[in-house]
């Protein structure tokens, strides 16, 4: 990476990553391992460096058992001879035979995602899910060894509260275990209320930083749904029903406007009203297709006003 790039801090961590962070949920899913290679070689090529996926990517397609997007993403580092150019985040509690956040379950689950990833460090490792009935003090413990035996570089938290991460936080504070320095919560203009209130307060008091994912909420805040089109994408239906609300509408009117005003897409400037927010850091946007990944990258060369962020703002209410 060139200094010149426009990297950014991630929370109080060593890392430093790309404003645009490349979703892997894709790979093994929708895109095939030739094409998933096709996509991390222009995202690295125009500066990229933070991919992030999970144990669990994509069990849910048929024939599938969990584990694919890993595979191919080691697969790729491999090829390319590229691993320390690459900050490589994923996550654990959804593999279906590593579930849970029991202390025993993450440190198996972390070992089986070295495996597939071919590496000896997973740079960022997210508790995907949280799981309340298992005290913080049990999670942090083994995401700790994991951190002191040198197999994890920093720990982040997925999907939630604001009460358990503070909890966590507390514990790690007290006893000098890993602290979480980011977090990844559901957050676009069209969802706001997931992550905007006490989590991300919290966030901000705490210097962690918000990777947010369904960052253009399923495809809805590419502009592509629009009334009367019919989308061929496993996501229309989530897409669909932002549609069909008064904001939603509002939200794509100005999205127009400004991406007209800049002659970009519209998916460029969503992610740049994103990255613009308090403690977020690089929304996560993914590409099944090449031709779909200019409009993402393009996020690191849009300057929005301040007057266009407050009309998307105010759109999103």
């Amino acid at each position: 990476m060139t200094a010149s790039l426009p990297l950014r801090k991630l929370g109080s961590s060593s890392l430093e990553v790309f404003p645009l962070a490349l979703g892997g949920n894709v790979f093994g899913w929708t895109a095939d391992e030739k094409t998933s290679f096709a996509v991390l070689d222009a995202y690295a090529a125009a500066g990229g460096n933070f991919v992030d996926t999970a144990d669990s990517y994509s069990a849910w397609v048929e024939g599938n058992s969990g584990g694919e997007s890993e595979t191919i993403i080691g697969k790729w580092i491999a090829s390319r001879g590229n691993r320390d150019q690459v900050v490589v985040a994923t996550k654990v509690s959804q593999h279906p035979e590593f579930k849970g956040l029991s202390a025993a379950n993450i440190k198996a689950a972390a070992d089986a995602s070295l495996r597939r990833l071919g590496t000896d460090h997973i740079d960022l490792y997210y508790t995907h899910f949280d799981q309340p009935e298992v005290p913080v003090e049990e999670i942090i413990g083994a995401l700790d060894e994991l951190v002191r035996a040198g197999k994890v570089r920093h720990i982040a938290a997925s999907n939630i509260g604001a009460e358990r991460l503070r909890e966590s936080l507390e514990f790690s504070d007290r006893e000098g275990l890993a602290r979480y320095v980011a977090l990844q919560p559901h957050y676009n203009l069209v969802s706001r209320d997931t992550y905007e209130g006490p989590l991300q307060d919290l966030a901000a008091r705490e210097g962690l930083g918000a990777v947010p994912y369904f960052a253009l909420a399923s495809g809805f805040l590419t502009g592509k749904y629009r009334p009367g089109t019919e989308v061929d994408s496993p996501r229309a239906e989530g897409a669909a029903k932002h549609l069909a609300s008064e904001r939603g509408q509002k939200v794509l009117t100005v999205l127009d406007e400004v991406a007209a005003a800049h002659g970009v897409p519209v998916a460029t400037v969503a992610l740049a009203w994103l990255a613009a927010q308090p403690t977020v850091v690089a929304p996560i946007a993914s590409a099944r297709t090449l031709d779909q990944l200019p409009a993402l990258l393009g996020l690191a060369d849009l300057r929005l006003t301040q007057d266009e962020l407050d009309r998307l703002t105010d759109a999103s209410a």
